[in-house]
């Protein structure tokens, strides 16, 4: 019986001390405004920004095209995922253009950097 319960103690400790291997994509709220940390790509006139647990579409706004800009500045090929971590409003309204569930409108953008994990895992065809 002893035996057991020092089993169940062990194993109790071990899954309750486990934790997530990608903590640098997070998501945090404070009061109105949303601080959102993830990869951030901009294709074809749409932002997107992809957290560990969501998928936000970025409304069109100056502060999109700031982020486009200062991504631009650090990007390689155009198809490239930068780091970021902004504040903006999150929604669910509809859209034409953004047909991902959450939205989010920029109001601060807090940090932009290269992304590590880029290794040149991108597929090009045609010519170089």
């Amino acid at each position: 019986m002893k035996k057991f319960l020092f089993i169940t103690l062990i194993l109790t400790a071990f899954f309750s001390c486990k934790t997530e291997s990608k903590s640098e994509n997070t998501v945090f709220n404070n009061d109105e405004l949303t601080t959102i940390k993830g990869e951030f790509v901009y294709f074809d006139g749409v932002g997107v920004i992809q957290t560990n647990h969501q998928i936000y579409g970025v409304l069109g706004s100056k502060k999109l095209e700031e982020l486009n800009s200062q991504a631009d500045k650090i990007k390689t090929e155009p198809t490239d995922m930068v780091l970021v971590e902004i504040k903006g409003k999150v929604t669910d309204q509809k859209d034409d253009v953004i047909l991902w569930e959450n939205k989010v409108d920029i109001v601060e953008i807090l940090k932009v950097a290269p992304n590590p994990k880029e290794n040149n895992e991108v597929v090009k065809i045609g010519n170089e």
